[in-house]
C-alpha cells in the first residue's frame, strides 16, 4: 500500500462512514431542527393569536360591562327597580365572560412566564374583580333597591316604614364588603413592570373602585343606623340646635333656638322649645378637657350660647345634651344640629311653609307670611332682627319658623329624592351635624363629616381647619364674607410647609352703626365699635404640625398657639369697619404628611364652594 493510501485511510472515521455519508446526515439533522423551529415558531404565532384573541375578548366583555353602569345609574335615579334588574343580568353575563377567558390553562400558563407574566396576571385579577363586584356587589345592590319604596321613607304623618331599610342593610353590607375586598386585591398588585396598556386601566380601576368602596360603606352604615335612629326600635329623643350664623360660631352659629326632636318609627314631632338663655349660666361649668378649655376658656361648659365654640361638633353635643339634662331632668338620645342654609335646603324639596302659628304670625307681621328656600335665610338672618325689637321675642319667631319647616317635612308631601338631595348637601357642607348618646351608634357616625369631629377616622391626613367665633357680641356676621385658600406648598428639609390664606371683608352699611338695630350692631356693649366686626379666627393644622407664623396683611403679628388632639391650633383676631377688608396667612410648619391639602371651613352664610377657593401656589424658595 502506497504512502498516499495509507494517508487516505488514516482520515477515514473509524466507523467506516465517508464523509459524504456524515454530511448527508448533518443535513437531514438540521432540517429536522429547522422544521422544529418553523413548527414552534408557528406554534408562538398561533398561541400568540390565540392569547390575543382571549386578551381582545377580555377587553371587550369588560367595556361592556362598563357600558352598562351609565344605564344602571340612571334607573336607579328614577326608581326603575325593573330595568334595573335586567341591567344588572347583562352586567353580569359580560363580566363573568370575561372571567371564564383567564379561567383557561394556557391563559394561567402565560401567567407564569416572566416579564410578561404579571401582565397576564393582572388582567386575570381586573376581570375576577369585575366578576365579584358585579355578582356580590351590584346584584345584592339592586335587590335591595328593588325591596325600597322610597315614598314610603320619606317623613310622615303616618310614620316611616323602615322595615324594608332594615331588611335592605344585609344586602348592602355584602356589596360594601364585596367590593373592599376587590379593592384590597387590585391594590396588592405591583405595577411597577406593567406594560403601560395594563399599568393604566390598572391604575384608573384602582380609583374607580376606592370611590365605590367607600360610598357603599357609607351606604351601608347609613342603612345600619338609620332605622335605628328613626326609632324602628322605640321611640328616641333628640336635642336640636338650630344654629344661627349671624353670630358666628366654630361649627356655624351661635345656638339660639333649641327644641327637643321626638322620631318614634319615623314620625317627627317638635315637642319643648326654648332659647338659649332661658339655660342661664352653669356653675360649676360642664366639664371640658384641659386642651379645648385652653383654647376656648371655660365658656364652652357654662353658657348654651358658647358650647360651639369649639369645632369638635362630640364636645359640643355632649355639653349642650348634658346642660339641657341638668336644666330640665330630661335624658334625651342625641344632639341633631342644623342651621339656617340647611333648613333652605330642605324647604327646597318641601316647598314653600306658611307661617301659621297666630302668635308667630303677630311676632313677625311685617316679615314675609310664606318662607321658601330663596328668602329663609335672609328672613331668619337680617329682617328678623331689623323688623322685631325684642331679642325674646326674636326667639320665639326663630323657634316657629322652624317648628313650621318640621311641620312640612312631616307631612308626606315632600319628594324623597330631593329630600335626600337636600340632606346630604346640608352633610356635604357641615350645617348638618349628628351625634349619639349610643357608644355603638357614635362610633359609625364618627367615620363621617356628620359627626362634625376633629380628630378620628373621618379626618383626611393633611387636614387644615379654618375656623371662625365672633367676638363682637351681636349679630353681625351676615355681613361678613370670607375666602380660604391654600397659596403655598413647599417642602424642605424632607417636611412640608403649608400656608392658607384667610380673607375676611365686612360688607355692612357704612352707616351701619345708624342704620342697623343696635341689637344686631351690639351697639358697642362688649367693647367693639357699633358696626364694626370682631372675629377671632382659629387655624387647625394636620396632627403633629407645627404654626410657624402668622402675617396679617404682610406684616407677621403675635397669635396665640396651642395643641388639640395632636394638631396645631393657631388663634387671631381681627376686627373690621364697614368696609374694610384684611388677610391673614397662617404658616404651618414641620407637615409630615404628603396628601393633598384639604380644607375644611365654618359653614357660614355663603355657600361652602364660594368660601374655599381654588388652590393657588406662590412658588418656593
Amino acid at each position: 500500500m502506497s504512502d498516499r493510501s495509507i494517508k487516505t485511510a488514516s482520515r477515514m472515521p473509524k466507523s467506516g462512514k465517508t464523509p459524504a455519508t456524515i454530511a448527508s446526515r448533518l443535513g437531514r439533522r438540521l432540517a429536522v431542527i429547522v422544521i422544529c423551529i418553523v413548527a414552534l415558531g408557528v406554534a408562538l404565532v398561533g398561541l400568540s393569536a390565540w392569547i390575543a384573541s382571549k386578551a381582545n375578548t377580555i377587553k371587550s366583555e369588560l367595556h361592556a360591562a362598563e357600558a352598562l353602569i351609565p344605564t344602571l345609574k340612571t334607573q336607579i335615579g328614577n326608581n326603575d327597580s325593573a330595568g334595573a334588574a335586567g341591567t344588572v343580568e347583562s352586567l353580569v353575563r359580560h363580566t363573568a365572560a370575561a372571567r371564564e377567558e383567564t379561567d383557561h390553562p394556557l391563559w394561567k400558563a402565560a401567567s407564569m412566564l416572566p416579564l410578561l407574566g404579571p401582565n397576564f396576571q393582572a388582567a386575570t385579577e381586573v376581570a375576577t374583580s369585575a366578576d365579584d363586584v358585579a355578582r356580590l356587589g351590584a346584584v345584592p345592590l339592586v335587590k335591595a333597591f328593588q325591596s325600597l319604596d322610597w315614598q314610603t321613607l320619606t317623613p310622615a304623618p303616618g310614620g316611616m316604614d323602615l322595615e324594608p331599610l332594615a331588611a335592605a342593610a344585609p344586602h348592602v353590607q355584602t356589596a360594601a364588603h364585596a367590593v373592599r375586598e376587590s379593592s384590597k386585591r387590585l391594590d396588592g398588585l405591583d405595577a411597577t413592570n406593567l406594560v403601560p396598556q395594563i399599568a393604566e386601566p390598572l391604575e384608573s380601576v384602582r380609583k374607580e373602585l376606592a370611590n365605590v368602596s367607600a360610598g357603599l360603606d357609607s351606604a351601608a352604615d347609613a342603612a345600619y343606623l338609620a332605622p335605628r335612629m328613626l326609632g324602628a326600635d322605640g321611640s328616641r329623643r333628640y336635642l336640636l340646635l338650630i344654629q344661627n350664623s349671624a353670630e358666628s360660631r366654630a361649627t356655624g352659629g351661635i345656638p339660639g333656638a333649641l327644641a327637643v326632636l321626638k322620631v318614634d318609627n319615623g314620625i317627627l314631632t317638635l315637642e319643648s322649645q326654648k332659647s338659649a338663655g332661658e339655660l342661664g349660666a352653669f356653675s360649676p361649668p360642664i366639664p371640658t378637657d384641659s386642651e379645648q378649655q385652653a383654647i376656648f376658656s371655660a365658656r364652652v361648659g357654662k353658657f348654651m350660647q358658647d358650647v360651639n365654640l369649639t369645632p369638635d361638633f362630640a364636645t359640643t353635643a355632649s355639653i349642650a345634651q348634658a346642660m339641657w339634662g341638668r336644666s330640665t331632668g330630661e335624658e334625651l338620645d342625641g344632639v341633631l344640629s342644623l342651621d339656617p342654609v340647611a333648613l333652605s335646603f330642605i324647604l327646597e324639596a318641601t316647598g314653600p311653609v306658611q307661617i301659621t302659628d297666630p302668635v308667630v304670625q303677630q311676632i313677625g307681621h311685617k316679615l314675609p307670611r310664606q318662607l321658601t328656600g330663596e328668602n329663609v335665610v335672609k328672613t331668619l338672618l337680617s329682617d328678623a332682627y331689623s323688623m322685631i325689637d325684642e331679642p325674646r321675642l326674636q326667639d320665639v319667631y326663630f323657634a316657629g319658623a322652624a317648628k313650621e319647616i318640621f311641620g312640612a317635612l312631616s307631612s308626606g308631601r315632600t319628594d324623597p329624592k330631593r329630600l335626600i338631595d337636600a340632606l346630604s348637601k346640608g352633610v356635604e357642607e357641615r350645617r348638618v351635624l349628628l351625634w349619639s348618646t349610643s357608644t355603638e351608634e357614635q362610633r359609625t357616625i364618627a367615620r363621617y363629616s356628620l359627626g362634625g369631629l376633629v380628630s378620628g377616622a373621618a379626618i383626611t391626613p393633611a387636614q387644615f381647619g379654618i375656623y371662625f367665633n365672633d367676638g363682637t357680641g351681636a349679630k353681625m356676621d351676615y355681613w361678613i364674607k370670607r375666602t380660604v385658600q391654600v397659596v403655598r406648598d413647599c417642602t424642605r428639609d424632607g417636611y412640608r410647609e403649608v400656608a392658607v390664606r384667610v380673607t375676611s371683608t365686612n360688607t355692612a352699611p357704612a352707616d351701619a352703626a345708624k342704620s342697623l338695630p343696635a341689637y344686631v350692631t351690639g351697639n358697642g356693649s362688649f367693647g367693639v365699635p357699633a358696626g364694626s366686626v370682631q372675629t377671632n379666627v382659629v387655624a387647625y393644622g394636620p396632627v403633629q404640625s407645627n404654626i410657624d407664623t402668622v402675617v396679617r396683611d404682610g406684616t407677621t403679628i403675635p397669635f396665640a398657639a396651642q395643641h388639640h388632639v395632636q394638631r396645631a391650633v393657631g388663634t387671631s383676631t381681627i376686627r373690621l369697619a364697614p368696609g374694610e377688608s384684611t388677610t391673614l396667612d397662617f404658616n404651618f410648619g414641620h407637615i409630615v404628611q404628603h396628601s393633598e391639602p384639604k380644607l375644611v371651613v365654618t359653614p357660614t352664610t355663603q355657600a361652602v364652594n364660594d368660601v374655599i377657593q381654588a388652590t393657588n401656589l406662590a412658588p418656593c424658595e
